[in-house]
């Protein structure tokens, strides 16, 4: 059972199935499953909604993209490659940002968009 301040939890497509095929089965409602697992009722009629959109594939978790330079910043040391690879998304990141109207100062730390 999940608890209200935990960490966020990935669920697989086949734990989200087995979660709602009881809803989708009409044997129990959305809010006997709530009770039951302690997961938000929204996110298990979304689930629900998703499943009978697209099936199993809808109950897949796309992957977001996130900040490209974590992978970076947390190694202590960088190869010569890791480093040029750095350096090249860093230096992406301010083209795009260049491209969307933002002045950019020393490291692009300091962003202020352009009128």
């Amino acid at each position: 059972m999940a608890s209200k301040g935990q960490k966020f939890k990935h669920w697989t497509a086949e734990e989200k199935y087995r979660i709602i095929k009881p809803a989708l089965e009409f044997e129990k409602s959305t809010w006997d499953i709530t009770r039951e697992t302690g997961l938000n009722n929204g996110m298990i009629i979304n689930w629900i909604k998703k499943y009978r959109e697209n099936g199993m594939d809808g109950l897949t978790s796309k992957k977001k993209p996130g900040n490209p330079l974590t992978k970076f910043s947390n190694k202590k040391s960088l190869m010569d490659i890791e480093r040029l690879q750095y350096k090249n998304m860093k230096l992406r990141i301010e083209n795009e940002r260049l491209k969307k109207g933002y002045l950019m100062k020393g490291d692009g730390l300091v962003v202020m968009f352009k009128k």
